[in-house]
């Protein structure tokens, strides 16, 4: 008999192309997800993402933070893949309390229906963390070895001096390679509350003797994504100011890199997380293990659409935004199997072809920008 497993989030993003792999697997599948406004639009049941699965799921339209709603959820349900939260760095810095309350009052919320009801068949959980823990991340001193640098300091930044010192001598720092042992300190309350997501389940877990597989995901991008979510996404932000014809405006010195990796890498990565043992109670990165700047990805975008809109590099800053960061695959790939299969520059054709063939959404990104800014966020 297929195993029963409850997505919370299904809907989203990574949530659908997880539902819909696992059912073609032979997975018996639940989601429960609130169908956000931000994240489907104004008319949800029937946003892209949301259409793909109604139909093959067990849909719960509820709330995390409500425990009728996930005792309903967990009804026979043998795993749990635990999705959904408020997501967005620069957001969660002024929408402090409903990032709190959705992403650690809901799991709270979960390991304590788990803890008092013995009647659960919740064999697994698997937890959507983040690269976001990890603040900046992960560099070598000239002087003083591998180090750990804390935020970057405003003054530098409004000098455009954007390298990340030494928190011992203040000189520059090489980047490194962020592994699964390396320091935890999140730099902003995203990062923050997906760290306690990540901690809450290993410790109730290993309590409850429930297995447990935490994966700290980098930035997901692909076919899918929402194109009408100003917050979070980079490709997607960046395609929807192309798609609307208006320019570009990149932060910093253009030279600030993510680790950029492909929705089907990700699925892949979560399956061998649920279906294997040797999985179980382990921390993961999930990323394609390359550094791509923020720079390279407006050119690629802008080639990829053949598109004649400009892209300059303004020196604005956000607050709490790290420098760089891309993963260390070693241990996913060691205890897993787990090798990423596309490229980036694969990945880029593959989502721009996605983009063009959808509605031109409203480019909303000056909104936020005007949110962050009232905030004292942008600089």
């Amino acid at each position: 008999m297929s195993k029963k497993i409850l997505i919370t989030g299904g809907s989203g993003f990574i949530g659908t192309n997880l539902s819909l792999k696992l059912i073609n697997k032979g997975y018996q599948v639940s989601v429960l997800d609130n169908l956000s406004e931000q994240i489907h639009g104004n008319n949800p049941e029937s946003s892209t993402l949301y259409s793909q699965i109604k139909n093959k799921v067990r849909f719960i339209n509820g709330d995390v933070r409500n425990r009728e709603d996930w005792t309903k959820a967990l009804e026979g349900q043998e795993m749990v893949v635990h999705f959904a939260a408020e997501t967005g760095t620069g957001q969660s810095m002024y929408e402090i309390e409903k990032y709190t309350d959705v992403n650690i009052k809901g799991t709270s919320i979960l390991l304590d229906i788990l803890a008092n009801n013995k009647e659960h068949k919740v064999e697994k959980i698997i937890i959507a963390s983040s690269r976001s823990i990890y603040g900046e991340g992960k560099y070598e001193c000239p002087e003083h070895g591998v180090v750990y640098p804390t935020e970057r300091f405003e003054e530098d930044m409004k000098n455009k001096d954007f390298s990340v010192k030494c928190p011992i001598c203040n000189k520059k720092t090489l980047l490194l390679a962020t592994d699964e042992s390396s320091k935890i300190h999140p730099s902003s309350i995203y990062g923050l509350t997906k760290q306690a997501q990540e901690d809450m389940c290993m410790i109730a877990g290993k309590t409850l003797n429930i297995p447990v597989v935490a994966f700290r995901y980098q930035n997901v991008y692909g076919p899918g994504q929402s194109l009408s979510n100003p917050y979070t996404g980079i490709l997607s932000i960046f395609s929807t100011i192309i798609k609307n014809g208006n320019d570009i405006n990149i932060f910093e010195d253009g030279l600030e890199s993510r680790d950029f990796v492909f929705i089907d890498d990700v699925v892949d990565a979560t399956i061998l997380g649920i279906e294997k043992e040797s999985a179980n109670y382990n921390i993961y990165n999930v990323g394609s293990g390359v550094q791509t700047t923020v720079l390279e990805v407006a050119k690629s975008l802008v080639k990829a659409y053949d598109s004649n809109v400009k892209y300059a590099v303004s020196g604005n800053f956000r607050l709490g935004d790290i420098r760089d960061n891309y993963a260390d695959l070693s241990k996913i790939q060691k205890d897993l199997g787990f090798i990423p299969k596309v490229s980036f520059e694969e990945g880029i054709e593959r989502f721009c072809e996605w983009v063009s063939s959808q509605e031109i959404q409203e480019d909303a990104y000056n909104k936020s920008i005007s949110e962050m800014k009232d905030k004292g966020l942008l600089k």
